[in-house]
């Protein structure tokens, strides 16, 4: 299965800048292993069954969390191309948003101070008369809104 992106291009339309959810989507779920494996490490190898118990409950509920995120970040894409703005989500059920940028009013970031730190942000694009969409936790905010505004 390839890009959407690539399946939507029109001719002389190039991809200026592509992006995705940022990789702190994984942290529950790593935090979750590490859990489990000081709960493994405590139990001393099984003796103490409820910790042992808590910790393989939490190796599960850590894969889960690991999986969803990386499935997440493999569904979501987010390009600016020579022409528009697009932003794809979904498997089976998909929903696409697209922009021209003649189209943009305005680019607004919105960064906490750990988005700011570690390089996440949500971006707000907003269109003449196209109503707006908000992209969620994607990584590098700040350049993305350049490739947009840049022309």
């Amino acid at each position: 299965m390839g890009r959407y992106i690539d399946d939507i291009l029109q001719p002389g339309e190039k991809i200026l800048y592509s992006t995705t959810i940022h990789g702190i989507v994984y942290a529950p779920g790593l935090l979750c292993l590490a859990g489990a494996v000081a709960c493994l490490v405590a139990s001393g190898g099984g003796v103490i069954f409820p910790l042992a118990a808590v910790g393989a409950l939490l190796g599960l509920i850590g894969l889960f969390l690991v999986f969803r995120a990386w499935f997440q970040r493999w569904i979501t894409e987010t390009d600016v191309t020579s022409l528009r703005v697009v932003h794809k989500e979904g498997f089976i059920q998909r929903q696409t948003f697209e922009i021209s940028l003649d189209k943009i009013e305005s680019v607004d970031v919105t960064q906490s101070i750990l988005g700011r730190i570690f390089g996440w942000g949500d971006v707000r694009v907003n269109g003449v008369g196209e109503g707006s969409k908000t992209i969620k936790m994607i990584g590098a905010p700040i350049e993305f809104r350049n490739h947009i505004t840049a022309r």
